[in-house]
């Protein structure tokens, strides 16, 4: 029995031998010919134009479908749109809240906020402007600047700045080689209160940098949505205070929310759903009012170039995203395409150089 139990284990080890062998002969030939059997590593290419705009590529050659068609100012259809916003949202009179339509212990209602109200003391009623800007004064051509990343690299600054009336959207950069792509001429600027809070402070503390920030925009007016939200009342009064403070040119004004209530009304009949309006769409409102000749820069809002399909940014400055689930971008460019389709107003898309859309 002692001498089947060695003989069997002698069969193991000399088994366990063969294969260590056997093991180490396939390794040998198989590293020998790796370079026979396997394919040499490919390097990985870079994803291809067409691949950057997933879900959007279709969307986007519809729109420019559209959008290539040649352009011509419709003169009829421009005043009956001139028309129909005037007579619904009356914006050379209302857009901007004025010791004239506004006086003291007048009850603001928050147009975000329909069951808040503040009435008007004498001391918020000294910021008001005592005339309207816009009342029976009505411009050439007017520029309405987005802040889309279509503007990079676009060469659109001198046609832009070329404009009689220039309007921005939320305090945008100018300097520092971005005046050659957007300009740098600024007759009406709007500032996000978010921008106020997130970036000076809530203006609680020191203020000199923020009246600084201003030098850029000259003596242009500063639209601030005071009464939109009740959180937004104190800090855009801060800014105003602050502005005249430190004697700095530009001129406070804030948006009327009886406006911004009659024109959400407005869009909505045009069929858009969003919980607020953009600040572009607000601007490109009232030019359509006080503006012969509207051309709007900056309002593509997909994340890929129309010619080309490569990556954009958001922003031309930076790539922080709207918050969706409140403004509607491609709803409201669908709307603005259409109304450059009609030759209501015209959409910049391309770049500006000679030869160029």
């Amino acid at each position: 029995m002692r001498g089947q139990l060695k003989s069997l284990f002698s069969l193991v080890i000399t088994l366990l031998c063969l294969g260590s062998l056997l093991t180490s002969a396939v390794w040998y030939l198989l590293d020998n010919n790796v370079d026979q059997r396997l394919p040499a590593p490919q390097k990985k290419s870079a994803p291809k134009t067409s691949d950057l705009c997933k879900g959007c590529k279709n969307i986007i050659k519809k729109v420019m479908q559209g959008y290539s068609q040649p352009w011509t100012k419709q003169e009829d259809k421009c005043k009956k749109f001139r028309s129909q916003l005037n007579s619904n949202c009356n914006g050379f009179d209302k857009a901007i809240i004025t010791q004239a339509n506004t006086p003291v212990l007048s009850n603001l209602v928050y147009d975000g906020e329909k069951k808040r109200s503040l009435q008007v003391s004498l001391e918020v009623f000294n910021t008001f402007t005592k005339e309207h800007p816009f009342s029976n004064k009505t411009w050439d051509t007017c520029a309405v600047v987005g802040n889309g990343g279509i503007l990079t690299d676009s060469s659109c600054g001198e046609r832009i700045d070329s404009a009689q009336f220039v309007m921005r959207c939320n305090l945008p950069p100018l300097g520092n080689g971005y005046e050659k792509h957007v300009g740098v001429k600024t007759d009406l600027v709007t500032a996000n209160p978010s921008i106020l809070m997130e970036k000076y402070g809530s203006l609680m503390k020191r203020r000199r940098p923020f009246v600084e920030s201003l030098h850029i925009y000259g003596n242009s007016l500063l639209l601030l949505p005071t009464f939109s939200f009740r959180q937004n009342t104190a800090v855009c009064l801060r800014a105003t205070y602050s502005i005249e403070d430190f004697g700095s040119p530009m001129r406070p004004v804030y948006f009327n929310p009886e406006y911004l209530q009659r024109l959400t009304a407005f869009w909505r009949a045009q069929g858009l759903r969003s919980v607020r309006l953009s600040t572009g769409l607000i601007m490109a409102s009232i030019a359509l009012e006080v503006c012969e000749n509207v051309h709007l820069y900056g309002f593509w809002p997909f994340s890929s170039h129309p010619y080309g399909f490569y990556n954009i940014m958001h922003h031309y400055y930076d790539n922080r995203e709207s918050k969706k689930r409140i403004h509607s971008m491609p709803a409201e460019f669908e709307l603005l395409l259409r109304l450059h389709s009609e030759g209501v107003l015209k959409l910049h898309l391309g770049d500006c150089q000679q030869g160029k859309k």
